[in-house]
């Protein structure tokens, strides 16, 4: 299967600095109940780079629905003025803020989000409240109720070393029926293995409520403290419910595997299903700053990975990262597309 290939960039001088973000990361999207586009993304400066003015995390900007094959196009972000905002109440570098928010109590450099969900007119946002990069306190859920526009703190946390720190990184996504969330969860650090869980919907907010996928020694279920159901060193994850263009629906997981320096695809037609035999493919490979080839599917210091909502497998969109941390520039978000139905079983 060829590499994908780079579309545009999503954020920075002439894409995203008319909202105060110049540089950024992340890019997680889903499409909102109102039917907008809803990307949220991580440490966020009003400069092309790391650091400077206006730091913020999260951040939330919106985009025409009908924009993706193009590249997407911002039509307008979460806060005031066209600025966009930080949608979760704290200050960086532990700053105490007056309000309702639990991370407000603690002392933490940063919040970054790791995914969205959309459950009925509801948006959820998973987000880890950090000491530093690699290190998080504890993870959180928020919500809103207007398609993105404000949030708030949904009573819940889990501390930073719940389940050995393996529920740090999340993602997830609503079966068709709408009975249950899948989640796969794996630690911040780019050094482990992933996690399965399940939860009904209108239990989100309930710790107690989540279910683990764990194997006896016999036989996998639920109910069970989870079990690696993939070993690696993985990093940002994107499980989305994507058609083929027969229109069957399959369980899409786009993943930085970080300990190959790639990011990767593996198609389930069930969050259950086997992830070591399941069909696997590399979407975007690592490269040298010297070697880059975005037209080729090749990246400088990449990660992120994250499915665009209206793709299919034969046109399918990724949101990823890229950032050079000895000079701070490149930060920032790209577009790929590629055509992953070689990943269909024949």
């Amino acid at each position: 299967m060829r590499l994908a290939r780079k579309i545009t960039d999503l954020t920075g001088p002439g894409f995203t600095d008319g909202f105060g973000v110049g540089g950024t990361d992340l890019g997680a999207t889903v499409r909102a109940p109102d039917g907008r586009l809803v990307s949220v993304f991580g440490d966020t400066f009003e400069i092309a780079g790391v650091g400077g003015p206006g730091w913020r995390s999260p951040v939330v900007l919106f985009a025409d629905p009908t924009s993706v094959g193009d590249g997407l196009r911002w039509t307008g972000c979460a806060g005031e003025d066209g600025y966009a905002q930080q949608v979760v109440g704290y200050r960086h570098q532990g700053l105490r803020r007056m309000g309702s928010s639990m991370l407000s109590l603690r002392r933490i450099s940063t919040v970054l989000p790791t995914d969205l969900l959309v459950v009925g007119d509801d948006l959820w946002l998973h987000v880890m409240a950090c000491r530093e990069l690699g290190n998080p306190r504890a993870t959180e859920l928020h919500r809103s109720r207007d398609s993105g526009e404000t949030w708030e703190p949904a009573g819940v946390r889990w501390p930073g070393d719940h389940l050995g720190g393996l529920f740090q990184m999340l993602t997830w996504e609503v079966d068709a029926e709408g009975e249950w969330v899948y989640a796969l969860t794996t630690g911040f650090q780019r050094a482990h293995g992933l996690l399965l869980h399940r939860v009904r919907p209108a239990s989100i907010a309930d710790p107690a409520a989540w279910e683990g996928w764990g194997f006896d020694g016999s036989s996998w279920d639920w109910g069970r403290t989870p079990t690696e159901v993939l070993p690696g060193a993985f990093g940002e994850m994107s499980l989305r419910r994507v058609p083929d263009a027969s229109g069957r629906e399959w369980w899409l997981l786009v993943v930085f595997d970080a300990g190959n320096y790639r990011i990767d695809a593996l198609l389930l037609d069930h969050p259950t299903a086997n992830l070591h035999t399941a069909p696997r493919a590399t979407l975007v490979a690592g490269a040298g700053w010297g070697d880059e080839d975005h037209e080729g599917g090749r990246v400088a210091q990449l990660y992120g990975g994250y499915t665009v909502p209206g793709s299919t497998l034969e046109d399918l969109h990724l949101v990823v990262s890229q950032w050079k941390t000895d000079t701070n520039w490149p930060y920032k978000a790209m577009q790929f597309q590629v055509d992953a139905s070689e990943l269909v079983p024949r």
